[in-house]
């Protein structure tokens, strides 16, 4: 298959690298240093048990006119750089490209193809002004749950840290053929690419964990065993946890474990740094809109209430604008 990697960071250099080993056609679009790299010496990728990969993309560009169409176009960027490249994806697109969406929390395309009384409705704290689904058409898309742990190295450098599972489904939850195939591919690269037909239950069981450990974990410079065994802060995530299960509970989705198996499965990772803490440590901007006010607009709309999730969304938004304002921008 002829795959585009939208974002050659941590996870789409990921991607791009086993994909690329295992015979597919991959153009990586990156920028920069990272770009300037990848065309030099390929992309690297350095497993979990310290083998290296490398592989060379059949193209490595930051302009998608110039990479041109492809069958499947992975958008491996944060959900908050979504609104400012969706438009630059078009040239990317044929009749029948597939976009698989690689992010965090509620996606934009929540709500399409959904059924019952919110069909159709658009998520404003992911896609305020609708340019996310005015440039990637509902059927395109593919629903994607990204379990892997990567760290972009250096420039062109990849470590993979934990995890190969990228969950798939379609959004109306049927079993099409073109899903069938992605997955295949993904699994010939070496990934655990199972086709789920509740693709939003899968969205919401690794949500759980990270609409409350990552806003802490940001706010309290805390790792994920500390918060566990931290009395106060356990109790903390257990009220968001609680709040979040009832926003999503409402809308149709049953958990499978129980609050307290999920944190037992975060204290298992140990003294991990979530991403949004090593964000706010970089001073960059964080996903805290599709992780947390996502799950707050939603209590609104479903007449839920989130206390606990409004007070730590408005602090952590209120720290992102601080490092944020203080880091000085970033040259390409």
């Amino acid at each position: 298959m002829k795959i585009c990697i939208f974002g050659a960071g941590s996870i789409g250099g990921y991607l791009g690298v086993r994909l690329a080993n295992a015979g597919e056609r991959v153009t990586l679009i990156a920028r920069g240093a990272n770009l300037a790299a990848i065309r030099e010496r390929g992309m690297t990728l350095i497993e979990t048990d310290g083998t290296t990969l490398i592989a060379h993309p059949a193209l490595a560009t930051d302009d998608p006119a110039v990479a041109g169409a492809h069958d499947v176009v992975i958008v491996a960027v944060k959900a908050h750089q979504l609104p400012a490249v969706a438009p630059m994806l078009r040239p990317l697109f044929h009749n029948e490209t597939m976009v698989v969406p690689a992010q965090n929390g509620i996606p934009w395309w929540y709500f399409q193809r959904h059924g019952g009384p919110f069909e159709g409705r658009r998520i404003e704290s992911v896609d305020p002004d609708g340019v996310i689904a005015a440039n990637i058409e509902t059927e395109r898309i593919i629903g994607c749950v990204v379990y892997p742990a990567t760290e972009l190295e250096a420039p062109g450098v990849v470590r993979h840290i934990e995890g190969d599972r990228l969950t798939l489904g379609e959004l109306d939850g049927s079993r099409s053929e073109r899903v069938q195939q992605l997955s295949q591919t993904l699994a010939r690269a070496g990934l655990k690419a199972p086709v789920r037909p509740r693709i939003r239950t899968e969205i919401w069981i690794k949500l759980w964990g990270n609409l409350a450990f990552n806003p802490v974990s940001a706010l309290t410079r805390a790792t994920l065993i500390d918060i566990c065994r931290h009395p106060q802060a356990r109790a903390l995530i257990v009220a968001m946890m609680e709040e979040g299960q009832a926003v999503a509970e409402q809308l149709g989705i049953t958990f499978g474990i129980t609050i307290d198996q999920r944190i037992a499965g975060a204290e298992q990772v140990g003294a991990h740094k979530t991403s949004m803490l090593q964000d706010i440590e970089a001073g960059r901007a964080t996903e805290a809109d599709a992780l947390v006010g996502a799950v707050a607009e939603l209590g609104r709309l479903t007449h839920v209430p989130t206390p606990h999730i409004d007070a730590i969304y408005a602090a952590v938004k209120l720290l992102e604008h601080t490092v944020t304002r203080a880091t000085p921008p970033r040259s390409a």
